[in-house]
């Protein structure tokens, strides 16, 4: 390993100190270079940068090197005169030891173990809340008007209130097969979602119930993260003072004492119908939590458009800098995340070393995120305090774990039809000699788990470019060597190796950077699909 960081290390300062910031030579092509991005890889997933941990020193030293290249590379400050954006983030972590808060069904406290049987955590970053609160079986917590009047809630005041819900979308059905997207999961069904809709309504908290089907992973997913110190936005809109999960087996037992049945109610949820149950059950007790508030920074830099008028407008292309940074009891562990997301964090800096000597006629921003494995966190803040007007930015094109296996005959866009921006990325694929990968359910809600979605949300047509999966070389081999990092994903073993085929990468940020160019010089900025829920955030703040 120590090998391998001095030589990245090396290349990393001859690339800041050699690095010709000039413009290239009318009618050269902006070609992303290999070296570069296999420089910066292996860099910023070294031992060195700690796993660039949310909070930690390894993070601290990611922003200075981001913001060190970002110069080098000939980007101008976004933010005045600096390339930072500070992040304010609330760090919250469970006391189980130290509480007494506990489900009361039925007059009687129920036996649970925090982190066995349920997990909570205060949404609104307070350090301690006294409860006493009744509980609501609300369905899956979704109020969805374009659903055919979908609610869930049906007028029920729940101010005050521990909400019980599903997780995942009401089921489709033989009469509505695309209800909440058929097989697909809309951002309805995501828990964030169910949290900030309670919140919006008042409530006091909100258990999901957690089943590895709805979920679409294990209980183990939802202890550790529960477990450990958790982020939010410390300037954002708070959540309810209780946020958390119980495993389906929790649940039975509860519904069972407070004089229901779960399996009725779950059938009864699938149909528009519903209404909310009270059940005779409450929370009781005391809640305490460690918080503390801590200071992250997204790192954005510009090439500015040659268009008079059009360099007004800006195309963004991101990626998230941070990954799970040095964990277990005596935080000796690190995780590397070579892969997710020191790849898309190269290969934007890769980028822009090409972008700034290639301007195109409308402004392009190079923007590397914090805190996404905590949330979106960062590219959140972004959208709520944006470096540039939201009405002014043509797209948002985000990367997110690159192709480390080798090169590929397709390119993924998933995301990108439900604006025009599909039809420019078939077009910059067909150019390219590429196909579009063909479009597959999005089971896990892909789209709602990227910092492009940030974006989305807040009314800018935007999506993330994956790699493809129909290999140039070896399919066999590929593909196992594909399969074999589902896993290495989020663990400790997600690490560089110097003999990975770069041209995958090298491929995907290439098409990235020619579809921002695309956009960048069209007459006309994206436009969302008509009847496209995101869509609709733009065009109401008009």
């Amino acid at each position: 390993m120590h090998k391998i960081v001095s030589s990245a290390l090396a290349a990393s300062i001859a690339l800041a100190f050699s690095h010709p910031t000039f413009a290239a030579a009318p009618g050269q092509a902006a070609t992303v270079q290999e070296a570069p991005l296999r420089a910066h890889l292996a860099f910023l997933s070294s031992d060195l940068l700690e796993g660039r941990g949310t909070g930690q020193r390894g993070g601290d030293l990611t922003v200075s090197y981001l913001e060190t290249q970002a110069l080098a590379a000939g980007l101008k400050p976004a933010n005045g005169n600096s390339y930072r954006q500070s992040v304010r983030i609330a760090g919250v972590k469970a006391l189980p030891q130290e509480s007494s808060v506990a489900l009361v069904a039925g007059g009687k406290p129920l036996a649970l173990a925090f982190g066995k049987d349920w997990v909570w955590a205060p949404g609104d970053a307070q350090a301690e809340h006294n409860l006493d609160a009744e509980l609501v079986f609300v369905g899956y917590g979704i109020a969805a008007p374009e659903e055919g009047g979908w609610d869930d809630y049906k007028g029920m005041d729940v101010k005050g209130k521990v909400l019980v819900m599903l997780v995942n979308d009401p089921a489709p059905t033989t009469a509505e097969p695309n209800r909440f997207a058929g097989k697909g999961l809309t951002y309805y069904g995501r828990w964030t979602y169910k949290f900030e809709e309670a919140a919006r309504r008042g409530a006091a908290g909100v258990l999901l119930v957690h089943t590895d089907a709805s979920a679409s992973y294990g209980w183990g997913v939802v202890h550790n993260s529960w477990t450990a110190e958790r982020f939010q936005l410390a300037d954002a809109d708070l959540g309810s003072g209780m946020q958390g999960w119980v495993t389906d087996a929790t649940a039975r037992a509860l519904f069972a004492a407070a004089g229901q049945d779960l399996d009725r109610l779950r059938v009864a949820a699938e149909d528009k119908s519903f209404k909310p149950v009270v059940l005779n059950a409450r929370v009781q007790g005391q809640e305490k939590a460690a918080v503390r508030t801590l200071e992250q920074f997204n790192v954005a830099g510009i090439v500015p458009g040659t268009d008079a008028k059009l360099k007004n407008e800006v195309v963004i292309y991101s990626a998230h800098w941070d990954h799970l940074g040095k964990q277990g009891d005596s935080g000796d562990t690190i995780y590397n995340g070579a892969v997710d997301n020191a790849s898309g964090t190269a290969g934007l800096l890769a980028m822009a070393q090409e972008a700034a000597r290639h301007p195109a006629r409308r402004s392009q921003m190079f923007l590397w995120v914090a805190a996404e494995e905590q949330g979106l966190l960062g590219s959140a803040a972004y959208a709520a305090k944006p470096l540039w007007p939201l009405d002014k930015t043509a797209a948002a094109l985000n990367l997110d774990s690159l192709n480390f296996v080798g090169a590929a005959r397709d390119i993924g866009v998933q995301g990108s039809e439900r604006s025009s921006l599909a039809a420019t990325a078939a077009t910059v694929a067909k150019a390219m000699q590429l196909n579009v990968a063909a479009a597959r359910p999005d089971l896990g809600g892909g789209y709602f788990r990227s910092d492009h979605f940030s974006f989305a949300k807040a009314g800018v047509p935007a999506f993330s470019i994956s790699g493809g999966r129909d290999w140039v070389k070896d399919k066999e081999a590929s593909d196992a060597k594909q399969k074999a990092y589902g896993a290495r994903y989020h663990q400790a073993n997600d690490e560089y190796d110097a003999s990975w085929d770069l041209a995958g990468m090298v491929q995907q940020a290439q098409f990235t950077l020619n579809l921002g160019r695309a956009v960048a010089d069209a007459p006309a900025m994206p436009t969302w699909k008509a009847g496209d829920q995101f869509g609709k955030v733009r065009e109401s703040a008009k």
